[in-house]
């Protein structure tokens, strides 16, 4: 896309830190186009939703200004979703209130707990995907300690971009060859160095709550690098955890932008196609 800027829509691929584990772009691939928000932040710095947003508004901005299309590009859901739908300016909230709302999911269990949700912040409790603990107990969390439900916080934030100001589009490959492609980018990501980041990442030993250190596969390969387990049963269970995600994000995806045009062809040839054909009044090169 002649002219166009890339702007980074993935919380990992924000990190210095994560280069091969997050499969950021790499210095060629980045020379070809300005990247923006790619390996800005020390993983000790850890980022926030609220922080992305401010930081990519402020390039849309600067890019609106100066006339430059932007590419959003990413795998992190709660991103896009805070572009179009807003963000809640939410206060900020004690550290007990997190860590009594884990203990009550954890008491409860999942069902119980969304039930309980639901009698307070309905939408909320039926627009979570099932096993994600973190985005139920996160909805309680602001219930209880703000006494109003996240969703109606929500409800008062308008979009950073707003409908008719961007053109969407979502991956959507098979999703055997997703699975694939999944299992050959770890395999790879180990030849290329990934190993040795793993062990630098967590030789710093930072708080494991941290975004950075949830990358996928750290914690996999992190226990080959500190002797744990073996290199094969490492890069298996980095596959595992990969293709899992995957999943997630394919879920989200369809539950989330179900009105979002797809590319769903299996490989990179028949995608450029299908986004050619999406995208007619474009010019590339």
């Amino acid at each position: 896309m002649i002219g166009a800027e890339i702007v980074n829509a993935d919380a990992l691929q924000l990190y210095a830190d994560l280069r091969i584990l997050s499969a950021r772009p790499s210095p060629q691939e980045e020379a070809q186009a300005p990247h923006h928000l790619f390996g800005i932040a020390d993983a000790a710095d850890g980022w926030s939703v609220g922080r992305w947003l401010r930081a990519a508004g402020k390039i849309i901005d600067e890019g609106a200004e100066r006339g430059v299309p932007l590419v959003i590009v990413g795998g992190t859901g709660l991103y896009f979703r805070a572009l179009t739908h807003g963000l809640a300016e939410i206060p900020e909230l004690p550290a007990q209130a997190r860590r009594l709302a884990g203990q009550d999911f954890d008491t409860l269990g999942e069902t119980a707990f969304r039930a309980r949700l639901g009698q307070h912040d309905p939408a909320a409790a039926a627009r979570i995907a099932p096993g994600d603990r973190q985005r139920l107990v996160r909805a309680w969390e602001v219930f209880a300690a703000t006494g109003k439900a996240l969703s109606d916080w929500q409800a008062n934030s308008p979009p950073r971009l707003a409908a008719g100001d961007f053109q969407a589009l979502a991956l959507e490959p098979p999703r055997d060859a997703l699975y694939e492609r999944c299992d050959a980018r770890l395999a790879a990501m180990v030849g290329q160095g990934a190993l040795a980041e793993a062990a630098a990442l967590l030789a710093r030993g930072l708080d494991p709550a941290l975004p950075a250190m949830k990358a996928v596969g750290l914690r996999e390969l992190g226990r080959h690098v500190q002797g744990g387990t073996d290199l094969p049963t490492a890069l298996a269970e980095a596959q595992v955890a990969t293709r899992r995600y995957a999943k997630r994000q394919l879920t989200w995806q369809r539950g989330q932008v179900p009105d979002w045009p797809r590319l769903d062809a299996a490989t990179h040839d028949d995608q450029w196609a299908q986004f050619l054909a999406l995208t007619p009044g474009l010019t590339v090169g």
